[in-house]
């Protein structure tokens, strides 16, 4: 779904209405945790794959990533809407955790990992994608929310979705064809 195709307020079947903040704070801080995971995983890949076509491609991913949890935040500001600090440090904790995993290997990284990982940042980019589309109506009715910056995030978050699979489709043939050293 690009952009283009998010649906605006005031569409037919769109009831207009004012915020409910309360449940926008909790939707909001929940995105804000996920993309304090998504945030920490992605620096990590890149840190971890440095020197290579993924760790490459990744540092500017992971730069607009960062970037796009500024955003959420500054988002969060203009509503009024307080981040929680709880989920902040849940979300941390939950990327440090996911480091725990079994990769097949006791000490280094398994060829394995990456292709994880990069479906993982798959899955949180795509979550990221859906907080801009939920907002993007709302838009329409709250000058508080920016639809031109929205639909910038939204088309941002959909180039990030392309390049991810793309090294997420290009790692995983070279691991499963045994194309990697291990």
């Amino acid at each position: 779904m690009s952009a283009s195709d998010v649906p605006r307020a005031g569409a037919s079947g769109t009831r207009q209405g004012r915020l409910r903040l309360d449940l926008l704070g909790i939707y909001l801080n929940d995105h804000l945790a996920g993309s304090t995971v998504g945030t920490n995983r992605a620096w990590y890949l890149a840190r971890a794959s440095r020197g290579t076509p993924v760790g490459e491609a990744l540092r500017p991913i992971a730069r607009e990533i960062a970037e796009d949890r500024r955003s959420l935040l500054d988002i969060m500001a203009r509503l009024g809407v307080p981040a929680r600090q709880y989920k902040v440090w849940a979300g941390r904790a939950a990327e440090l955790a996911g480091r725990l995993k079994g990769n097949g290997r006791l000490v280094r990284r398994s060829p394995l990992t990456t292709v994880v990982e990069l479906e993982f940042l798959l899955l949180g980019v795509e979550g990221k994608a859906a907080g801009w589309r939920t907002l993007r109506p709302l838009a329409e009715t709250d000058e508080r929310l920016d639809p031109l910056e929205l639909d910038e995030l939204l088309e941002r978050a959909e180039r990030q979705l392309r390049t991810l699979e793309e090294l997420r489709f290009r790692r995983s043939q070279e691991v499963f064809r045994g194309l990697l050293g291990d």
